[in-house]
């Protein structure tokens, strides 16, 4: 059965810093790309990072500079560590990987003022 699992989500003020976690498993996530989406109350999920199974990655304007994505190949997981965090980043974190064709469930991220 293959499964991605976040953690790693929180309540922090504006300002603050988060770090999320994706460990996979049930299948080789080396071959794939892996990413995190983001969808707030009331938005459509939106794309926030990805990074290529060769190493390449990529960032929304919104948080270009911010967030940083990285991997652990041997370990399939993938991580996005959040600094600066602002109100506006208030959301559920998701985990996808291939294309995407894998999700994971979901991780709360809330940033108070």
């Amino acid at each position: 059965q293959v499964q991605l699992v976040e953690s790693g989500g929180g309540s922090v003020q504006a300002g603050g810093s988060l770090k999320l976690s994706c460990v996979g498993s049930g299948y080789a996530f080396s071959r794939c790309g892996m990413a995190w989406y983001r969808q707030a109350p009331g938005k459509e999920r939106e794309w926030v990072s990805d990074q290529s199974k060769s190493g390449s990655t990529n960032y929304a304007a919104s948080v270009m500079g911010r967030f940083t994505i990285s991997r652990d190949y041997g370990k399939n997981i993938v991580y996005l560590q959040m600094n600066s965090l602002k109100t506006e980043d208030t959301a559920v974190y998701y985990c996808a990987a291939c294309s995407p064709k894998y999700w994971g469930q979901g991780t709360q991220v809330t940033v108070s003022a």
